[in-house]
């Protein structure tokens, strides 16, 4: 009985909704060859170009000998061949690095992100204050996207990415309570970590290798392009 009652509330019958349009969409979930191709594959394919170009070994010799520059557009380089910023975030992330002073703070800073020691809350909270910092032209560098797009192409085991809009409307048809502002914070960034990882129990049938594949479902719940 008591799993029945369980089984029927409101929240699970709305995941299980969700789970059925991502397979819909992607019959063969997580593996199979259209999610791959459709989700996956660039994402993965950036992580590869980041592995190959900023590593931890690699970034801390550039580190070493003073390569800001080179660092900060190598890492925008990347990020180019994705399309998860939008092009205005580009432009202001673009035009946030581009001095060498600019340049430096960004570079090091995203360094003690990805590799530094600490907690993942502290090391977020650096990031979130370093980008605040960087000189703004005609936007501000410092949003959701921009804050999340390097944790996510460089550590996808750990970080997830986040595009506000899409990731509320996912979280209200999957029933999460997700604990949202348009201010950057851990608060939100620990409840999308959850929302990723409850996800990541819900569909532990097809296998999820990591936050590209969880990131991906959230996309697939919560955006137009793909119509419930």
């Amino acid at each position: 009985m008591r799993s029945k009652v369980v089984k029927d509330r409101p929240e699970v019958k709305l995941r299980a909704k969700c789970v059925r349009k991502f397979l819909y969409y992607f019959p063969g979930g997580y593996q199979g060859k259209k999610f791959i191709a459709w989700e996956r594959e660039y994402k993965w394919n950036a992580h590869i170009e980041w592995e190959s170009k900023l590593n931890q070994e690699d970034y801390l010799k550039l580190l070493s000998g003073k390569k800001y520059e080179e660092i900060a557009k190598l890492a925008l380089s990347v990020e180019s061949r994705t399309n998860l910023l939008f092009s205005f975030e580009k432009m202001a992330l673009r035009d946030g690095v581009k001095s060498p002073a600019s340049a430096k703070i960004f570079s090091i800073g995203l360094f003690n992100y990805l590799y530094g020691d600490g907690s993942m809350q502290h090391r977020f909270e650096q990031f979130r204050d370093v980008l605040s910092k960087l000189p703004v032209k005609q936007t501000r560098v410092l949003t959701w996207p921009v804050q999340t797009i390097f944790g996510f192409i460089a550590r996808p085991e750990e970080h997830i990415y986040l595009k506000p809009t899409i990731t509320r409307t996912a979280a209200v048809k999957y029933g999460f309570e997700f604990d949202y502002s348009s201010k950057v914070n851990w608060k939100t960034y620990q409840s999308l970590l959850d929302f990723a990882e409850l996800v990541r129990k819900d569909t532990k049938k097809w296998h999820p290798r990591d936050m590209i594949d969880l990131q991906s479902f959230i996309w697939v719940t919560g955006s137009e392009e793909y119509p419930d």
